[in-house]
């Protein structure tokens, strides 16, 4: 797999967000992207290279109904911490692809916290989750009705982090509608992450306004052949944050969309296993120093 990559590094931030400026035509568009796919688990997911330790979790709640995601952490946290001087792990809050918090996202939960970090994986479906596109655009069409909501639901997991954890810095990553989330919750959220990690996501949200403010130093990844987040937009979107001087880490990959998910028809090892080193590398840098 030839995997092209370029880095931009600029200084501020605001970004973008979803697969698609219109919440339907970026349902369907991941749709297309996804014909005949299913997110059936695979022995191309990696094990996390420490031992880790997952659990359900409640960090917050909406109208009375709790909030439930998945934290993953090193099993030996003091060991971890000792290595680093002592301090508390830092932590970073995960949002799922298009299908949900299914078993995939908790291997990947399971795997960033391997790196020595508190993850936690936020459930922005509710505790449901899709086996066919036809029920990921449903979730995700019904999810997007409400941006506020998951931008709400996001901050409670940092805030989850921050509290209960004692993580003194935060990132941010997603994949495919989590990626477009993570763009959507910095253009809300100008500097309450200290990093954020985009995987083909739809960057439009972060523009005007809301990218002057940004401050979170960004890492995004883009395949060419990605039809849900066309590459034409990937590299405005890239053009705009360097218009802004803002700080943004931007990749391409000779790929298509969710070519980093092992579950899936799309995924293409290279690019995921290049992709994955530059996030552990940008996540170390901005959460560790």
């Amino acid at each position: 797999m030839r995997v092209a990559g370029f880095v931009l590094i600029l200084c501020t931030l605001p970004l973008l967000a979803g697969c698609g400026s219109d919440s339907g035509s970026e349902a369907e568009r991941m749709a297309e992207e996804h014909e005949g796919d299913t997110p059936t688990a695979t022995e191309a997911a990696q094990a996390p290279k420490i031992p880790v330790e997952g659990r359900t979790v409640t960090y917050g709640q909406q109208n009375g109904t709790a909030r439930t995601g998945y934290l993953a952490a090193p099993a030996d946290v003091d060991s971890v911490r000792s290595a680093r001087g002592g301090d508390a792990l830092p932590g970073i809050v995960v949002i799922h692809e298009w299908w949900g918090l299914n078993d995939n996202v908790r291997a990947a939960t399971r795997r960033l916290a391997g790196e020595g970090y508190r993850a936690l994986a936020v459930d922005l479906y509710g505790d449901a989750v899709a086996e066919t596109p036809d029920s990921a655009q449903a979730l995700m069409g019904r999810a997007m009705k409400e941006p506020s909501r998951l931008v709400e639901n996001v901050r409670d997991g940092r805030a989850h982090l921050s509290s209960e954890a004692d993580a003194p810095r935060t990132a941010l990553l997603g994949w495919c509608f989590g990626g477009g989330m993570t763009y959507r919750t910095l253009a809300d959220e100008a500097s309450a992450f200290d990093a954020a990690v985009a995987y083909y996501g739809t960057p439009e949200p972060l523009s005007g306004e809301a990218l002057q403010a940004l401050e979170t130093p960004i890492l995004a990844h883009f395949g060419t052949q990605d039809q849900a987040v066309p590459i034409d937009a990937a590299r405005k979107f890239r053009d705009r944050m360097e218009d802004a001087g803002t700080s943004l880490v931007y990749h391409e990959y000779d790929a298509g969309h969710a070519f980093a998910n092992p579950s899936g028809e799309s995924y293409e090892r290279a690019a995921a296993e290049r992709a994955w080193t530059r996030t552990t590398d940008f996540l170390q840098t901005h959460l560790t120093r």
